[in-house]
C-alpha cells in the first residue's frame, strides 16, 4: 500500500509539507509545487475500491477521475478554489488545489456563533455566485458545509472541493449515515434518500442550511444522533428564524424557507435566482467613502460594494 507522509512527492512534482486538516473524504496537506515554486493545497484520499477491483476497472476509474477532475479544473469563478492537477498514485487519489489564505467558515462560526444579517447574506451570495458557474458546467457539489467554504483575508469567499465527493463516491467511497455524521447537517433530502439524479437544487438546499446556521447559530436540524438529523431533513420542520432573532427581514425568512423545501420542485430554480433575491440585503459599502477601519480583515463585507456575483450581475 502506498504511504503518504510529510516529504512525499506526488506526481514527481508536489511535495507534501504538513497536514492542514482531515475531512470526511481524506486528508488535506499544505504542499509545494516544485516546478512553479508556489504553495498549494493537496487533498489525498485512499479508496477501498482501488484495492479490490481488477486492473481494467482500476484503469476505467482512473480515466474517469481524470476526466471529471478536468471538469472541476475548468471552473472559472472568483468564488471557487481553483483545481490545478489530479492523478492517482498507487491506491491514493490526489487533487492539487489553490491554497486559500484565510479561515474556514466553520472556524468563523466557532468564534462568533452567528453572523449579522449583512455578513450572512454576503457569504451566501458569494457561495451562490460560485454555484452558478459550477452548475452551468454541469457540476453539483453535494457536500457544501462550513468546512468546505473559506473566507479569504480580503473577504472573498471560496468554495472548496468541487466535484470531489462525486469523484470519490463513484470510485467506491460511500456517504453513509453512520460513518459521516458531519456531512448530514447540510445534506439535501434527495441525497440522503438516494433519489437520483441530483442537480443544482440539491446544493441550494445546502445553501439554505448554511444560511440558517449563519443567521441562527446552528443548522436547521442538529443532533448527536445521525438518524435524528436524517429524519429532520426528510420529515421535519425547522424552527422559524424569528423564533431565534427578530432582526431578520421577512423576505429573507421566506427565502430560507423556500431553500429548505423537501422537494426540489419547490425550491428556487437556480443559484443565480437566489443571488438575485439576496442582493436586496447585501451590505452597501463604498470602498472609497466608507471607513473600513472597524472591520476585521476576514469580515465578508469588508472589500465590497457588492460581493462577486454571477455574470452578468
Amino acid at each position: 500500500m502506498y504511504a503518504v507522509r510529510a516529504g512525499t512527492v506526488l506526481g514527481s512534482r508536489y511535495e507534501l509539507d504538513h497536514p492542514l486538516g482531515r475531512g470526511s473524504m481524506g486528508h488535506v496537506w499544505r504542499g509545494r509545487d516544485l516546478h512553479l515554486g508556489r504553495p498549494v493545497a493537496v487533498k489525498t484520499v485512499l479508496t477501498d475500491a482501488d484495492a479490490h477491483t481488477d486492473p481494467r476497472e482500476r484503469e476505467h476509474l482512473r480515466r474517469r477521475f481524470e476526466r471529471e477532475a478536468r471538469a472541476a479544473a475548468g471552473l472559472d469563478s472568483a468564488n471557487v478554489a481553483t483545481v490545478h492537477d489530479a492523478d492517482v498514485t498507487g491506491e491514493v487519489r490526489w487533487l492539487v488545489m489553490q491554497l486559500v489564505d484565510g479561515a474556514t467558515l466553520g472556524t468563523v462560526l466557532g468564534e462568533r456563533d452567528r453572523l449579522d444579517v449583512p455578513s450572512a447574506v454576503s457569504v451566501a451570495a458569494q457561495v451562490c455566485s460560485g454555484l452558478t458557474a459550477a452548475h452551468a458546467a454541469g457540476l453539483v457539489h453535494r457536500d457544501l458545509k462550513p468546512e468546505n467554504i473559506m473566507i479569504r483575508r480580503d473577504g472573498v469567499v471560496k468554495i472548496l472541493d468541487f466535484g470531489l465527493v462525486k469523484l470519490m463516491t463513484d470510485a467506491g467511497s460511500r456517504l453513509t449515515t453512520g460513518q459521516q455524521p458531519g456531512n448530514l447537517l447540510y445534506a439535501s433530502p434527495e441525497l440522503l434518500s438516494g433519489s437520483p439524479p441530483l442537480d443544482g437544487r440539491s446544493d441550494l438546499y445546502s445553501v439554505g442550511c448554511l444560511l440558517y446556521h449563519l443567521l441562527v447559530g446552528n443548522p436547521p436540524f442538529s443532533s448527536r444522533q445521525s438518524m435524528a438529523v436524517v429524519n429532520g431533513h426528510l420529515n421535519g420542520t425547522p424552527a422559524p428564524l424569528d423564533a431565534h432573532r427578530k432582526d431578520i427581514p421577512e423576505g429573507l425568512h421566506t427565502l430560507v424557507h423556500s431553500l429548505l423545501a423537501k422537494y426540489r420542485e419547490q425550491r428556487p430554480d437556480s443559484a443565480a435566482v437566489v443571488y438575485g433575491v439576496l442582493r436586496a440585503w447585501l451590505p452597501r459599502l463604498s470602498t472609497e467613502a466608507a471607513d473600513l477601519s472597524g472591520f476585521q480583515p476576514e469580515d465578508p463585507r469588508r472589500p465590497f460594494v457588492l460581493p462577486q456575483g454571477p455574470y452578468p450581475v
